[in-house]
């Protein structure tokens, strides 16, 4: 039966086979490689516990991944959901591929969502003998992918959300960011308030686990099974000649070229500012996808983590639509005493209108059942501190996604509170018990909800909802969405009507 055949009969084709897939592992000796000495004392003066720093600002976390891949011996594992081909994208290809030429083996794993456009640069740099790139849940029809949602819409809603990068089994960052220039403060156009977590120590091997689970699952897809031709050395060679020269002409505004002093001086820099504690790796279950079973182990683990809640649940995330269970739990913890501050984004600083939309349809119940909740403003200047000069006045978008529990643990990943994220895709984060952690990223979060940064959202005497926030120096209230115009307060407004809560 031919692809038209059985886009009739209600299935699109699948043009690989498992045999195109051979299974591979992480790396086994970490110890042995420069990363895993380098953080290998400070480990054995802790044991049994793993090492986390906060990365907070766009330049420390595109550095912080430039060093591991610059550092790494042995292996770089990276999963991504968005891989974007800006500058930024280029660079930490460009780092990937040099790691290659050392004798470091790459397993590259990429969400199939929006990069089909690019399927031959895959390919020409999956022709490395070092490199392998496989794509998570890939449309079948890289030609006509539009009728394959429509026939295979339960498979292909399914997308792989997180964001993981392991060096040598010995370094991991694990967070909200992916790879392109509006993650790490060089955009011209908007730039994210973000965040990731670097982790050394047994929790590493954790993070390697759930990789690999990944990468031998059934809907990780070799790139060269969706290609129409082979490639090879001169299409790999072709691809990196433009990729320098593009990296070469852009002027980029960090460091790219650090040499291993360098390199040495930072890691020990790092290690010295860790926070040795319990940590463990929550995360999703890639064998859920091809059967089309919710993904529900993070979400079921958060929801357990705040039944135990005492005092106080603090949270940042950018697309935020709880539905009717857990808007019943922010009361039952108002009830008992028990703070809930969110951070989201605004109306203007929102870059899903239909997320928004969800969210504004709760706002009201969420107030009324004693939620404080803040709303990011785009014009603040709290994170450019961060970014490069070359972002300019470019307004932000919150991206973090961050929980502190009492002040004693934190959730950090890449879990939006959502539906989208609670059942359809999959995430990953780090569950870390230690006050010290949860004291930084306080600290972080208390940046975020100053009124020069965002608006404080209550309600009005009259029943309505206000937001609150202060310009130089002065109060100012709105009795509408802030900073936007009528055709967007519209757009939102009319997307409220439309029944797709379960996918936002």
């Amino acid at each position: 039966m031919n692809w038209l055949g059985r886009v009739l009969n209600g299935r699109a084709a699948r043009p690989w086979s498992d045999d195109q897939r051979s299974a591979s592992t992480a790396f086994g000796d970490p110890a042995s490689t420069r990363l895993g000495q380098s953080f290998g004392a400070a480990a054995a003066e802790h044991p049994g516990l793993s090492g986390f720093s906060l990365l907070i600002h766009g330049r420390e976390a595109f550095i912080a991944r430039l060093a591991l891949a610059d550092m790494a011996e042995r292996s770089l594992d990276m999963q991504y959901y968005s891989w974007d081909g800006d500058i930024t994208g280029r660079i930490i290809v460009d780092s990937v591929m040099k790691a290659a030429d050392r004798g470091v083996r790459v397993r590259l794993l990429v969400d199939d969502a929006f990069y089909k456009a690019s399927d031959a640069v895959k390919a020409a740099l999956d022709a490395h003998p070092n490199v392998e790139i496989r794509l998570f849940n890939p449309v079948a029809n890289r030609r006509w992918s539009a009728l394959d949602y429509i026939v295979d819409f339960g498979r292909l809603n399914r997308r792989m959300h997180n964001k993981l990068m392991v060096a040598d089994n010995a370094a991991a960052i694990v967070g909200g960011r992916n790879i392109g220039d509006i993650y790490y403060g060089v955009n011209t156009i908007a730039n994210y308030r973000d965040l990731d977590v670097l982790a050394v120590g047994p929790v590493v091997r954790n993070l390697s686990d759930v990789f690999d689970r990944f990468w031998n699952s059934p809907s990780a897809v070799p790139i060269a099974a969706l290609v129409e031709r082979s490639y090879g050395a001169a299409d790999l060679d072709a691809i990196l000649i433009r990729l320098r020269g593009e990296i070469d002409a852009a002027k980029y505004p960090y460091p790219i070229d650090q040499d291993l002093d360098e390199l040495a001086a930072q890691s020990a820099e790092l290690r010295d500012n860790l926070v040795w504690a319990q940590g463990r790796v929550i995360a999703d279950d890639p064998e859920t996808i091809a059967p089309g079973i919710e993904s529900d182990h993070v979400v079921a683990f958060i929801r357990g983590r705040v039944a135990e809640l005492k005092q106080e649940l603090l949270v940042e995330t950018p697309y935020f639509v709880l539905p009717a269970r857990a808007q019943a739990t922010v009361k039952a913890l108002h009830q008992r005493n028990v703070r809930v501050r969110v951070l989201t984004n605004s109306l203007a600083s929102n870059d899903m209108l239909p997320a928004h939309s969800g969210y504004a349809k709760t706002r009201r119940r969420l107030l009324e059942n004693g939620m404080e909740l803040y709303e990011l403003r785009p014009d603040t200047d709290a994170y450019r501190p961060g970014w490069s000069l070359r972002s300019g006045r470019s307004p932000a978008a919150l991206h973090a996604k961050a929980m502190a529990f009492d002040r004693e643990a934190v959730f950090i990943g890449s879990f939006n509170l959502d539906p989208r994220s609670a059942v359809i895709n999959t995430e990953a984060g780090l569950y870390i018990e230690s006050p010290e952690l949860a004291e930084r990223l306080v600290a972080y979060m208390a940046t975020g909800v100053v009124p020069a940064n965002s608006y404080r959202v209550l309600l009005a005497p009259n029943g309505g909802i206000v937001w609150e926030t202060a310009r130089d120096g002065q109060s100012v209230h709105y009795r509408d969405e802030p900073e936007t115009r009528f055709r967007r307060r519209l757009g939102a407004d009319l997307l409220k009507l439309l029944p797709i809560d379960s996918q936002l």
